[in-house]
């Protein structure tokens, strides 16, 4: 799982100068996405009645279509497509009575039209049999880099608390979602619970964590304090964001949370060197109010 570990004095692994000679990638879609989730009603901020019944996606109709028609030209026969907000199978297809009919996760409805093109050809060929891999490679690297756009695979059934005493989580992620992700990020934060977390221990604290199984930020509760700066809770909160549209990354038998890129946007944070500044000073005050 994702989290901000302190350590006194920690050494960060990456300078200033680092982000110009590393590419970036956009962090989330500037453009409205073709199909929208019903938000968590838990992080909605007036009551939107849907009826009983109502699909869990809303699906942009032109999108769908010519999606549909590109497989249709490609597989030679008619296609149905279905658009799905499913959580493990992005894809599938099969072939029933001369039709292709193929269910496909909706982050594809707005992809970049060389995935879409990939996309096409990855299934055209497969029913043919003789999958065609390079635009397997395309599809696959795009659903990684979309991993933030899957919903959660085990859903967060617990209250969220988000009013703290001094900081209020939501307002801060709210604020932050809309200056550095062009409000694109739908996990669920949350105040985490007083006591000793996973991964922690005497000498480290862990301020912040994301599950992305279950699409929620925890932020520890020690943070909701007074004399804890605003910009310090948004830093943390920020970090965890991260986890959300920056998967991590295998590097052989190993998972490196925080790659290049991360550490690259982390440093994009307008209070970053301020919030590390106050960390180094205050790290320890923090690990005697844990005590």
């Amino acid at each position: 799982m994702p989290g901000l570990i302190v350590f006194p004095f920690a050494q960060r692994p990456i300078g200033r100068d680092s982000r110009a000679r590393i590419p970036v990638r956009p962090l989330a879609p500037r453009i409205a996405p073709a199909a929208v989730r019903i938000p968590d009603p838990r992080h909605v901020q007036v009551e939107i009645p849907f009826p009983a019944g109502s699909p869990r996606i809303f699906v942009h109709e032109g999108a769908r279509q010519l999606l549909e028609r590109k497989l249709s030209q490609a597989a030679l026969k008619p296609a149905i497509l279905s658009v799905t907000d499913n959580c493990r199978s992005m894809i599938s297809f099969a072939e029933r009575g001369g039709v292709l009919r193929a269910r496909l996760h909706h982050m594809f409805l707005d992809a970049p039209s060389s995935v879409k093109d990939a996309l096409v050809r990855f299934i055209a060929s497969s029913t043919r049999g003789r999958r065609d891999r390079d635009a397997s490679d395309v599809v696959g690297r795009y659903i990684d880099d979309c991993s933030h756009r899957i919903r959660a695979a085990r859903p967060f059934l617990r209250p969220l608390h988000t009013q703290g005493q001094s900081h209020d989580l939501l307002a801060l992620y709210n604020a932050l979602n809309k200056k550095y992700f062009g409000g694109t990020v739908d996990s669920l934060i949350t105040w985490g619970r007083v006591g000793a977390r996973r991964g922690e221990t005497r000498r480290t604290l862990k301020l912040g964590s994301y599950s992305a199984t279950e699409r929620l930020i925890r932020v520890h509760p020690l943070l909701d304090r007074g004399w804890v700066p605003r910009y310090f809770v948004s830093y943390v909160v920020y970090h965890e964001m991260l986890h959300h549209v920056i998967p991590a990354e295998a590097s052989g038998s190993r998972r490196i949370l925080h790659p290049k890129q991360f550490l690259v946007r982390e440093q994009l944070f307008r209070d970053y060197e301020r919030a590390l500044a106050w960390e180094r000073t205050h790290i320890h005050r923090l690990l005697r109010a844990r005590a």
